[in-house]
């Protein structure tokens, strides 16, 4: 598959989060679901990261990665939805941005537990932030289940972006994890 498939199925993918993103259209949460996740540069920087990262690793990295991700967001997610609310949220997400992005540039490829105990731990604050803000009149399943198929998706596009462009591009991911986890840092500083 090339490289522009993959980028106008993923366009296909998520126009309709695009197109309904403002209120108004009567959606029961899956729309709202979909966007929050594209919609915020601290969300979309992280969850494309994690499927950069994961692309760069072999064996079960590869997998274990994104899957521990979506898997720790929904629980988190859960979490919010009952008003669990973490202390410095958005520091949290911001450090996550910073350092899956660093992850990215520097190519760290750590043993697979701290790999998955660090996705985990990002994917938690991720998580809680998306359940706190389930909007008015939804219903928390079909949000939920816009916000796992979204950071799915992103973490595919991440991951088909290493795989898909020749070995000769890698310095390319680096530098955009460098940009990243600048990105990061002034989300931290901001």
């Amino acid at each position: 598959m090339t490289l522009k498939r993959i980028l106008g199925a993923l366009a296909l993918l998520l126009t309709p989060a695009i197109a309904f993103a403002h209120p108004g259209h009567g959606d029961n949460g899956l729309i709202a679901g979909i966007s929050h996740p594209i919609s915020g540069i601290d969300h979309l920087l992280a969850m494309v990261a994690v499927g950069l990262w994961a692309a760069q690793h072999k064996g079960a990295a590869r997998w274990a990665l994104p899957c521990t991700f979506v898997g720790t967001m929904l629980i988190g997610g859960l979490f919010g939805f009952e008003g669990l609310d973490l202390p410095a949220l958005e520091s949290g997400i911001a450090a996550s941005v910073l350092a899956l992005g660093l992850a990215v540039a520097l190519a760290v490829r750590p043993p697979l537990f701290v790999a998955v105990g660090a996705t985990a731990l990002f994917a938690l604050f991720h998580g809680v932030a998306h359940g706190l803000e389930l909007p008015d009149m939804s219903s928390p399943w079909a949000y939920a289940a816009g916000f796992v198929a979204a950071t799915a998706a992103l973490h595919a596009a991440g991951y088909a972006l290493v795989r898909v462009l020749p070995q000769a591009a890698a310095p390319l991911v680096r530098v955009a994890g460098a940009a990243s986890a600048a990105t990061g840092v002034w989300l931290l500083a901001g």
